[in-house]
């Protein structure tokens, strides 16, 4: 059942990156609690800006197709706003691994741009940030919680932890608000489907509703805690609305882990389609892979009061059902 979030009627929103996975979740919420929700989004090619994802709510939105680094667009946007979900970045792992400057210009300079437009012309906005616990790089220890050291092991990774210090800095030294989020691997619906470089369970969930196999590196034992979209829109606007999050910063994950293995065997047996292989790891990959991880909640837990309700099972089952009907939204670019 969706949570109540009636305190954001009447309130002025933006989202960056609104209308890409999670950005049109939270935006979807928002309408329909009766916030005035304005979304930007640059539409960067294959990050999951799509706007079948407000399709719902296309008329209920304001949509600004700019870019997070023009100033004078985010001067102007966040002039009256209440709250600011700050979901825009360059997050395709691959890219950063081979071309390190847009997770710099996006993610770093982005959110320098975003910040400073508050400092100047809307301290008073409360801003929430979602990183990525890819910050942490390799578990020193499960379950990992938000005091763990941060050893982030691509370029990705390393420009969300400096974005995420950046808000730091700017409520503590500036006055402008923040919460900031360390997410973990969140799949379900609206989420972009035309590449694996993002997103394991969504292509997962592709490939099974394709009739294709579902590779699997090794012997698929590596565990990961997999998080329904929904439930994360519950912890990114309960954060918002808690005064006693500004300033901190949270694990949004499950504390339920399951294999990769598991995750192939449940898609394939929920969408009756599709077969798994076991593939070697490459060269590549098995340099990049940080091993097991599995997010300590307790902290957003005690300070919030959230954590995940949907079960593994049926937050597939919701994610499998929706892109059966609309896949011809997300099997190519529009």
């Amino acid at each position: 059942m969706a949570m109540d979030f009636s305190e954001f009627s009447g309130r002025r929103v933006l989202i960056t990156g609104g209308l890409g996975f999670i950005g049109s979740n939270l935006a979807t919420r928002l309408v329909n609690a009766g916030a005035s929700v304005t979304l930007l989004d640059a539409m960067i090619e294959g990050h999951g800006g799509n706007f079948f994802n407000i399709e719902s709510i296309r008329d209920r939105v304001i949509v600004n197709l700019s870019d997070i680094r023009e100033e004078t667009t985010l001067a102007y946007l966040v002039r009256d706003k209440d709250y600011i979900f700050h979901l825009a970045g360059q997050n395709d792992h691959v890219l950063s691994m081979t071309n390190p400057f847009p997770d710099i210009d996006i993610n770093i300079k982005g959110s320098a741009v975003l910040l400073e437009a508050c400092k100047r012309h809307n301290p008073k906005a409360r801003l929430v940030y979602t990183g990525t616990r890819g910050e942490y790089g390799t578990a020193v220890k499960l379950p990992v919680d938000e005091d763990q050291p941060m050893q982030p092991r691509g370029i990705y990774e390393l420009s969300s932890l400096t974005a995420q210090r950046l808000f730091q800095i700017y409520h503590h030294n500036h006055g402008v608000r923040s919460v900031t989020l360390r997410l973990t691997n969140i799949y379900g619906e609206r989420a972009q489907m035309l590449h694996h470089r993002f997103g394991v369970a969504n292509w997962f969930v592709r490939l099974a509703l394709d009739d294709a196999t579902v590779t699997v590196y090794g012997d698929g034992s590596i565990m990961r805690d997999f998080l329904y979209v929904a439930d994360t829109v519950d912890a990114i606007l309960m954060c918002a609305l808690c005064d006693d999050a500004y300033g901190d910063v949270f694990n949004v994950g499950n504390d339920t882990t399951s294999s990769f293995g598991e995750l192939a065997n449940e898609i394939v047996r929920i969408a009756g389609t599709g077969r798994i292989a076991h593939v070697p790891f490459s060269a590549e990959r098995a340099a990049a892979e940080p091993g097991d991880f599995c997010s300590d909640i307790r902290k957003i837990g005690r300070i919030v009061g959230w954590r995940p309700t949907t079960t593994l099972e049926d937050g597939l089952r919701q994610t499998i059902d929706f892109y059966r009907e609309h896949k011809q939204h997300y099997w190519s670019s529009e």
